[in-house]
């Protein structure tokens, strides 16, 4: 993996402790590996991009977006920093902010799919 730029870690730090209801609801299922094992980091620093959630074992990211997300100019820019990522060899999966709130489980099971896809394709 490529250096992330070191300005951004004080902002991460900030963004783990002002995290949205939506962020804090996933995190909870996220953490201490209750899903396939695996390790997520939350408001983690890549390249010069601070990304939500990342998980390296199954090289995985997942955005959630607000309402701000909407708008043209920042869904132009949320395109252009996943095909970025994508570069980078990683899986980018974006979920409303609704979602997350009102479907947590289909939404973890998504999430769940797609590592044990990831580990599949990273470990074949």
């Amino acid at each position: 993996m490529k250096p992330y730029a070191k300005k951004l870690k004080p902002l991460a730090r900030t963004l783990r402790t002002t995290m949205t209801d939506a962020e804090q609801r996933l995190w909870q299922s996220l953490r201490r590996k209750q899903i396939c094992g695996v390790q997520f980091y939350r408001q983690k620093p890549l390249l010069e991009f601070i990304v939500d959630f990342y998980c390296p074992a199954a090289r995985f990211v997942i955005e959630l977006d607000g309402s701000q997300h909407e708008e043209p100019e920042q869904k132009q820019k949320d395109v252009e920093r996943d095909a970025v990522l994508r570069e980078l060899g990683l899986k980018v999966v974006r979920f409303d902010n609704r979602q997350v709130l009102t479907e947590t489980e289909a939404v973890l099971t998504v999430i769940e799919r797609i590592v044990r896809e990831q580990l599949e394709s990273v470990e074949g």
